[in-house]
């Protein structure tokens, strides 16, 4: 076999593996993420018809993630409707070198919940980890603020197992699968989120 074709079979198999773990750890997580994510949204719209916000973080891809969701919050998602208060924490490039500067990097989330977090708003942190130290710390002042701090994570949860509720935990040791769920997830969150504040025409 040339070297040519042994390079097409060796790429044909990384496509159909990279498939088939996906579809894997897409049906545990279904069933497993169902309870969380009701409860999330539900959080999620008390929170908005109470006047409050929803906070999203995360690093890496993760931020990219919160980032992601804040805009269909707040521009749209399926349907033009009235904006929603989704804020990411990751965009403030002044606040975040400040603070790492001046606090560390493990304070760059929890200064800016200290700052904006009130009583009854959302925090949501993305950890695939569940150890990202910014979002533990983050994520437990939000909790000692009386905020909902959620996380969406994977593997075994790490830290925010003990601190994030609601939790929703890929059970997948994979980044690339865990952000994957993350995304689909989050879409349906925003989804569930504009449908029961009636904003979703029938």
């Amino acid at each position: 076999m040339s070297v040519q074709k042994e390079a097409l079979v060796s790429a044909t198999q990384t496509y159909s593996d990279h498939f088939q773990e996906h579809l894997a750890v897409l049906a545990t997580v279904e069933a497993a993420c169902a309870g969380p994510l009701h409860e999330l949204a539900n959080r999620c719209v008390q929170a908005l018809q109470s006047g409050g916000k929803i906070l999203f973080f995360g690093n890496g891809g993760s931020a990219a993630d919160a980032q992601h969701l804040a805009t269909e919050l707040s521009v749209r998602f399926v349907a033009d409707r009235r904006a929603l208060a989704g804020i990411a924490l990751t965009t403030d490039s002044s606040a975040l070198t400040a603070c790492g500067n001046d606090f560390g990097f493990d304070a760059i989330f929890s200064r800016q919940i200290e700052a904006l977090g009130r009583p009854g708003d959302v925090a949501i942190g993305f950890s695939t980890s569940g150890n990202s130290p910014n979002v533990v710390r983050a994520l437990d002042l939000a909790r000692t603020m009386k905020m909902t701090a959620a996380a969406f994570t994977g593997r075994t949860g790490g830290k925010l197992k003990e601190i994030a509720d609601p939790i929703l935990l890929i059970p997948s040791s994979t980044t690339a699968r865990i952000q994957e769920m993350h995304g689909l997830l989050g879409h349906i969150l925003c989804a569930e989120i504009e449908d029961r504040l009636g904003l979703v025409a029938k």
